[in-house]
């Protein structure tokens, strides 16, 4: 398979993905703050199908580890308010420029470092469950950042639960997400092939992030996630603009 990228270029990106799986694979969450800064700089087409698409693997296989402590209640009722935004902004997505997305995509990315930090706890209920779920749906298919929103019901709970109810969601979401690219014409060749690329870098993160997981339930990694990746999303936003 010919890569339309340059050695250097796919390094970088294989890189970026492996630290985004093992971040995401110890805490639950993470895969699309830790890259999409990174990524869109090295090119947009990474953004946000092949991240999505590619993240659907990593869902899986942490769903599978983390079975026991799943919530399909909490998932369920997630998922239908994540089509809901999915809908919104895959039509949002289709009449957007290029420069116009990055933007986008910076600041909701700002936006959920933001939800993140506010320490806001909200107890999941079917309400507030469809409302995160939209609001994640609207993020995760500009920006490949749809964790989040949801990760806010979720922060009293323990580590396993976390993880394994966000994994839940994460993976039908992600689903939702990359078929409304596809309908809407946003998921061609090139992101087939970005996928295809990211996906062995998918696997090494996770695997990784089987060794990581008492370390970075903590906290601290989360934190520091989430400063690096707001600072990326301003540079990107000023890069955009400039």
């Amino acid at each position: 398979m010919s890569l339309p990228w340059s050695p250097e270029q796919l390094l970088a990106a294989f890189c970026i993905v492996v630290v985004g799986a093992l971040v995401q694979g110890s805490v639950g969450m993470g895969l699309g703050l830790v890259t999409v800064p990174f990524l869109l700089q090295i090119d947009p087409v990474f953004v946000p199908g092949p991240i999505l698409a590619s993240g659907f693997l990593l869902s899986l296989l942490m769903v599978c580890r983390e079975r026991q402590e799943l919530n399909l209640f909490e998932i369920k009722w997630g998922v239908v308010g994540r089509v809901l935004g999915t809908i919104i902004a895959s039509l949002t997505l289709s009449q957007l420029p290029q420069d116009e997305a990055a933007i986008a995509a910076g600041l909701a990315i700002l936006l959920a470092v933001g939800l993140s930090f506010s320490g806001l706890s909200v107890e999941p209920a079917i309400g507030t469950l469809l409302g995160a779920g939209t609001v994640s749906g609207i993020m995760g298919t500009l920006a490949s950042v749809g964790g989040p929103p949801m990760a806010l019901l979720f922060q009293r709970q323990k580590g396993p639960q976390l993880r394994a109810t966000m994994s839940g969601y994460l993976l039908l979401g992600g689903m939702a997400s990359v078929l409304g690219l596809v309908f809407v014409g946003s998921f061609r060749l090139p992101e087939v092939q970005a996928t295809l690329f990211f996906l062995p870098a998918i696997l090494t993160g996770y695997a990784l992030s089987g060794r990581m997981v008492s370390l970075l339930d903590g906290g601290y990694t989360r934190s520091a996630v989430l400063i690096v990746s707001a600072a990326s999303s301003v540079v990107l936003v000023v890069r955009t603009l400039g």
